[in-house]
């Protein structure tokens, strides 16, 4: 276990590594990997225990009856995820958790958190702090995603994504988590509309793309 990088993660911050690894014994920590693909978690189903992504990456996912797809979040390492549902055992989860690449996480008993320690442990406060601010952090990236999708052109919501992504980089040039079709389920607009709106903006000098990296120009 990289005990050095679980210190920086928002949800063991403040920990040193000793104490860490004693945190882990106490929370029934189990390490498991996923090949890219994967369901880590099914939507309909109840869960007890929240992820921590060591490695790779995840995504939220939501499935429709006629198999519309939207992406609600890309999880990277350092962060976790299903850790409302987990905190709510008997609430069936609403979307599900793929493996959006080759990943490594870290299962953690939600229960041991915020239930009482007979140890006695004086960290479990600190984490019920750190997973309140982690659902704030959430709470705002999926406000994030309402203002990407309010737009009713594709060009706007294209633009709202891309704006933001270059102002929490500091750069106009960067590189976005999505593939095309995860684009398009991001902003729940069709691939192929979606690629020649952003074939269109690149004639228009907006921007220039390859793949999913991307650098916006000053010209709108």
């Amino acid at each position: 276990m990289d005990y050095a990088f679980l210190e920086k993660t928002t949800l063991f911050q403040g920990c040193e590594a000793e104490t860490i690894r004693s945190m882990l014994n106490c929370l029934g920590a189990e390490t498991r990997t996923f090949e890219k693909g994967a369901v880590i978690y099914a939507a309909g189903t109840t869960v007890t225990r929240f992820g921590l992504v060591l490695s790779g990456s995840v995504q939220i996912i939501n499935d429709d009856l006629w198999g519309n797809r939207s992406i609600l979040d890309n999880i990277g390492a350092g962060r976790v995820f299903a850790e409302t549902y987990a905190g709510l055992a008997d609430e069936p989860l609403m979307v599900s958790v793929l493996a959006a690449e080759n990943c490594e996480i870290l299962f953690l008993n939600a229960a041991k958190i915020t239930g009482s320690c007979p140890a006695a442990c004086p960290h479990h406060a600190a984490l019920i702090r750190n997973l309140l601010r982690i659902s704030s952090q959430k709470n705002l990236n999926l406000s994030r995603r309402i203002f990407h999708t309010t737009p009713k052109s594709i060009r706007g919501r294209v633009l709202s994504y891309l704006s933001f992504q270059a102002a929490s980089c500091g750069s106009p040039e960067f590189t976005i988590p999505f593939n095309r079709q995860q684009l398009a389920d991001y902003l729940s607009v069709e691939r192929s509309a979606l690629s020649h709106e952003l074939s269109k903006m690149q004639r228009d000098g907006l921007l220039t793309v390859h793949k999913n990296h991307f650098r916006l120009s000053e010209k709108l």
